[in-house]
């Protein structure tokens, strides 16, 4: 157990229950409050792995899943820095290492301790939906791709992806001529024929795919998606927090595999799609930077409005100056001025 737990537990967190053996099987023990209670149920599961028996007419799922958010939570919990203290603090903790839950299990836990449910935070755990999951509505189709390189970063809100061609959704769609280029090119190479090789990967480039290489240095076919992210609306790489933005954008989705959620294509044939990495929302996170603005012209979810506010009081990123201009503004004056 991490020493950040175990302080908490010892100094600031013990229970007073009326019942032994931590209260379990009778209900909620008697707690001076839910902070105490979740860490020493969290103590209590890592001792013995077993998870508050009273917990089940709380929540829907089974105890085989409840034994996996008490490992998350613990986790978390020694992770976090500073530890939680308050029920506030208890609570967001709660939201956002299991926001890939069922909202009935995060509300239920909750509820079990006593611990505050704000509605910003419930929000953002029903906005990520788990991967086996059916799509929300509106969605056109769903990518996983390959891992990002910084380079296809080219703003804020803007970044190239590549597929596998091997994905079912990908192999159902691709072009037998492209299959072979791809085929012949991986032979010319093979016998140092690089201008044959070089012809057929600008066929490949050409048709929107490109051979990369893998772990193991073989030959991926995969498919090129240029995706623009839903809701918001990044400054451009010339403006003030243009490169601040970028720079975020690179640092949450280099090297990592994106599930992008497709709802449609923009004018410049883009996919406009929302972007989740490694749990996190990427549009909340480029928000709650203040690196980017709610685009209330083409998306009217509530939540994005909120993270946005709370940039906006806070004062972060491009808030902190006083009076920003929207990109859409500033693309509207080049026009103008050019045409």
């Amino acid at each position: 157990m991490g020493n950040a737990l175990r302080f908490l537990y010892a100094n600031c967190c013990k229970p007073t229950t009326q019942e032994s053996g931590y209260g379990y099987g009778y209900g909620v023990p008697t707690y001076t409050d839910g902070v105490s209670a979740l860490v020493n149920d969290i103590y209590h599961f890592e001792i013995t792995s077993q998870v508050p028996e009273g917990l089940g007419r709380y929540v829907v799922s089974s105890n085989k899943a409840q034994a996996n958010w008490y490992k998350k939570l613990a986790e978390a919990w020694k992770s976090a820095k500073p530890p939680p203290r308050t029920p506030d603090e208890a609570a967001r903790l709660v939201i956002l290492t299991l926001k890939r839950h069922l909202k009935a299990d995060v509300e239920g836990l909750l509820a079990y301790y006593g611990l505050p449910f704000p509605q910003p935070l419930v929000q953002t755990a029903e906005l990520i939906p788990p991967s086996h999951s059916k799509p929300p509505e509106g969605v056109k189709f769903e990518l996983q791709t390959l891992p990002v390189d910084a380079k296809a970063v080219a703003d804020g809100d803007t970044v190239t992806v590549y597929v596998n061609t091997a994905d079912p959704r990908e192999a159902a769609n691709l072009p037998r001529d492209i299959k072979l280029a791809a085929t012949q090119r991986g032979k010319a190479r093979a016998v140092r024929d690089y201008v044959k090789a070089d012809a057929l990967q600008k066929k490949i480039v050409d048709a929107g795919y490109r051979v990369l290489t893998g772990p193991n240095n073989e030959d991926i076919l995969a498919r090129k998606y240029r995706i623009r992210l839903r809701g918001i609306d990044a400054p451009e790489s010339s403006m003030p927090f243009g490169k601040e933005a970028k720079d975020e954008m690179t640092k949450l989705v280099q090297g990592k595999c994106l599930r992008v959620l497709v709802y449609g294509e923009d004018r410049y044939n883009r996919c406009v799609g929302d972007i989740y990495c490694n749990n996190k929302f990427v549009q909340e996170a480029m928000l709650k930077k203040g690196l980017a603005w709610h685009y209330t012209a083409y998306d009217k979810r509530p939540e994005l409005a909120t993270w946005e506010k709370a940039a906006r009081t806070a004062r972060v990123g491009l808030w902190s100056s006083s009076n920003p201009e929207e990109p859409w503004e500033w693309r509207k004056k080049r026009r103008n001025r050019d045409a």
